[in-house]
């Protein structure tokens, strides 16, 4: 928002400098992104009168004007321009200046003449894009004056970031009041009394409101007699510094309204609208209307608009049509003061692609009690201006008003929540400051009606924040929150999730953060039955769905970083998928179902690039079963078991679940199937794994459990079975352990065959198992018992045979 200091300065005394202004402002909550000062560009240029010209003697094209710029003498300056004559008012650029354009103005001899600085045209000004030579001031600008005075650039411009729940501060007079409240200085609002006569203007023109959900109240006034015409040049000065286009007297005025109250307007040709009749509805399928950009535009049912008897005039709160457009045969006007909904008005504005003054208020929303006031100035402006006459009377469409909200505060509170002593009556000085009026007084509290401007203001907390920021910031002390003298100790799964994090960095992978929001067909091509939860408003196509894997992220990091060439890619997510909830959304129950997750995806290079160790070796399978085990180890869960079974997303040969020592699912790690790779543009050999981290955490072992060193030796012992092919390892270990309790301390693999003398469809497994008591040292006898019952369970139950 551009705030020009100088109007600003129409409706409070400011503080002695901009910059206090500006730092005044800031700490009370709007911030100053920067300050445009026109006038620095034109220092040095100062208003001169010609006193006398003569041709020059050595050039046709130049003359020699004698100039004064206020001073003792008169200054000569050699001049290229003819459209001047003897006592016209002229910008002088006098020696030592430096003009917008870059020139740097120096004492210099034209064709053997001196010339003392130079006289300018609006466009070395900067102040046009062409001239056709010197500017011309007016006859009574007194001479000497500041160029940048005389043309009304004498001002200062403030950038103001205003967030979004503050509209109120979208307008001059708001910024105003927020001045005047830090600075102690009287509010000067305007009081617009337009003088009236002629026919009512309910007789003029009709208001009907058919949609009064979505335009709460609407305000019609008539103007007859208007001249239309360029505005004065001070209405032009600010417009501009506000970066407002003028455009015509009337048009200027609805704009320049909007920008003091922050209540947009708008003028119809009252004369253009079919039986003088305004009616707000929603639009008709298939209707159209050509907005003032000249666009011809398709309205969508859910539009509110503006119409006649026989079409669509407006879109309601985002720019008018061109066929009530005021031009220069306009005589009679409707002014349209309204409440739009603001939702509708943010539909309607992304709908279109038309972002307007307009649409930015009413979509934060706008004052309902400067419908009335903004409209009365405005047709009084209209009738200075435009030589108008206000019909009397208002057409006020407003069939349930709606009480202001009112707030209790507790004046104990304040000290209580911020944490310093405010006496009672400074608190209560700044919130009547900033509009709050008491209506209801109690022992140590007031309720308080809150403006309609403030839609932030909801409860006793906001009024807290009102006081915080208008007392001041930086005047609450710095003091150690009061609480518990101890900290509370860090939760479980914040340790697990450290180690997590710390396993997946030291085996080379990298973390990424992705969107929650994905787009259909990245889940579709993954195969999820799970139909993903649908955004209402989403920001794109691309985007319209929450993710029910983390999978689609790391896919597309994937795809980029190929299209750049990486040569291998190791990274991993941690973050929420969502699934739908029959029950999602009913009183403080979640919208939709949130699984924490931890995904991972390693492609290309092993080791990260090329190397002469392992030269073009490429990632597979167990790289990923590796990142997944070594996460496993950092947490400390045992007993975990693989089942060669997953998702359709994965490739059916290369896939395993990843299961809990209980049972419990905790994920899936494999290779993208072939299949997911082609849709999705990608290359073969993508491998990944993902795992719900709830379950991980409840297995984890955070704190490890102290087991004395073994007080006897252990007896060693090998296994080799002959297997079905498809046997996985861990249900023949899974076997030896629970037969050679608890005498088998552990068996491990280390060796797998498939070839000669191992018959088809079969493989050899070879286990070296360790035996151990912890009670006495083992004989022969016993480990030989334990290790046939060992042979004799594994034939029995998995159809093995003893490998000679």
């Amino acid at each position: 928002m551009k705030i020009s200091v100088k109007w600003l300065g129409d409706y409070v005394a400011l503080p002695p400098s901009v910059d206090e202004l500006a730092r005044k402002l800031t700490a009370a909550g709007l911030e100053i992104e920067g300050m445009e000062r026109p006038a620095e560009a034109l220092r040095g240029v100062v208003v001169a009168q010609i006193k006398e010209s003569v041709q020059h003697p050595n050039a046709d094209k130049l003359s020699v004007t004698q100039v004064d710029i206020g001073g003792t003498a008169l200054l000569q300056v050699v001049c290229g321009a003819k459209n001047f004559k003897v006592g016209d008012k002229v910008p002088l650029a006098t020696v030592g200046a430096k003009l917008p354009n870059g020139m740097d103005i120096k004492q210099a001899a034209l064709r053997g003449v001196d010339s003392f600085g130079m006289l300018c045209s609006s466009k070395e000004l900067g102040l046009s894009e062409e001239s056709s030579g010197l500017l011309i001031l007016p006859a009574d600008t007194r001479v000497g004056l500041p160029i940048a005075e005389a043309v009304g650039l004498d001002d200062v411009v403030l950038e103001v970031n205003v967030t979004p729940n503050r509209p109120d501060a979208l307008s001059h007079l708001g910024v105003a009041r927020e001045v005047s409240v830090v600075t102690g200085a009287a509010l000067k609002v305007p009081q617009p009394k337009p003088a009236e006569s002629g026919t009512p203007a309910a007789d003029q023109v009709k208001v009907r409101v058919e949609a009064p959900d979505r335009c709460p109240r609407y305000v019609a006034r008539v103007v007859e007699n208007v001249t239309i015409g360029p505005s004065p040049q001070w209405m032009q000065d600010r417009l501009k510094a506000a970066g407002v286009r003028a455009i015509n007297n009337v048009v200027d005025v609805t704009n320049y309204v909007n920008l003091e109250y922050g209540q947009p307007l708008h003028a119809f040709d009252l004369e253009k609208l079919a039986g003088q009749e305004l009616v707000v509805r929603t639009a008709t399928r298939g209707e159209k209307l050509k907005t003032l950009d000249g666009k011809d535009r398709v309205l969508d049912v859910d539009d509110l608009v503006i119409a006649d008897k026989e079409r669509a005039q407006a879109i309601a709160g985002v720019m008018g049509g061109g066929d009530s457009e005021v031009t220069e045969g306009t005589k009679r006007l409707v002014l349209e003061s309204a409440n739009f909904q603001g939702s509708t008005v943010r539909r309607s504005s992304k709908r279109h692609g038309l972002h307007t003054e307009a649409s930015h208020r009413f979509e934060r929303g706008a004052d309902m009690d400067a419908v009335v006031p903004a409209i009365d100035r405005a047709a009084q402006l209209i009738a200075e201006l435009a030589g108008g006459t206000v019909a009397p009377g208002r057409v006020d469409v407003y069939p349930a008003p709606k009480p202001a909200r009112k707030v209790t505060l507790r004046f104990a509170r304040v000290e209580q929540v911020l944490g310093v002593a405010v006496a009672e009556p400074e608190v209560r000085r700044i919130l009547e400051a900033l509009g709050f009026k008491a209506v209801e007084q109690g022992t140590g509290q007031a309720t308080y009606e809150v403006p309609r401007a403030r839609v932030d203001v909801e409860r006793e907390e906001d009024l807290l924040e009102e006081v915080a920021r208008i007392y001041g910031y930086d005047n609450i002390p710095a003091t150690l929150p009061r609480g518990l003298a101890t900290l509370a100790p860090e939760p479980a799964h914040a340790e697990a999730e450290r180690r997590m994090r710390h396993a997946l960095a030291g085996a080379g992978f990298d973390e990424v953060v992705n969107y929650s929001f994905v787009a259909p067909r990245s889940l579709e091509v993954l195969g999820g039955a799970e139909k993903p939860v649908s955004l209402l408003n989403p920001l794109s196509v691309e985007q319209s769905v929450m993710r029910t894997s983390l999978l689609p992220g790391l896919l597309e990091n994937l795809s980029r970083s190929v299209r750049h060439q990486v040569e291998a890619v190791a990274i991993y997510e941690t973050g929420r998928a969502y699934f739908r909830d029959a029950e999602g959304g009913q009183g403080q129950r979640p919208a939709a179902r949130e699984v924490h997750r931890v995904a991972g995806l390693v492609w290309g290079l092993r080791g990260g690039g090329r190397s002469w160790t392992h030269k073009d070796a490429r990632a597979d399978f167990y790289d990923a079963k590796a990142a997944v085990e070594g996460l496993l180890g950092a947490l400390r869960v045992e007993g975990v078991t693989y089942v060669p079974e997953g998702p359709a997303a994965y490739h059916p040969k290369a896939v395993a679940q990843v299961k809990a020592a209980d049972g419990a699912v905790l994920g899936h790690v494999g290779e993208v199937h072939p299949r997911v790779a082609k849709a999705l543009g990608l290359p073969g050999g993508v491998f990944v794994f993902e795992l719900d981290t709830e379950p991980l955490y409840a297995a984890a072992k955070l704190v490890p459990a102290y087991r004395s060193l073994p007080r006897f030796p252990a007896v060693l012992r090998d296994l080799a079975v002959v297997v079905p092919l498809e046997l996985p390892n861990d249900e023949v270990r899974r076997v030896i352990l629970e037969v050679g309790k608890p005498l088998v301390e552990d068996a491990q693999v280390f060796d797998v065959y498939t070839g000669e003398q191992i018959p088809q469809g079969r493989k050899n497994l070879a286990y070296a198992l360790r035996y151990r008591s912890a009670e006495r040292t083992l004989t022969d006898v016993e480990v030989n018992e334990a290790h046939q019952r060992i042979v004799d369970e594994v034939k029995q139950r998995l159809g093995a045979a003893l490998r000679a």
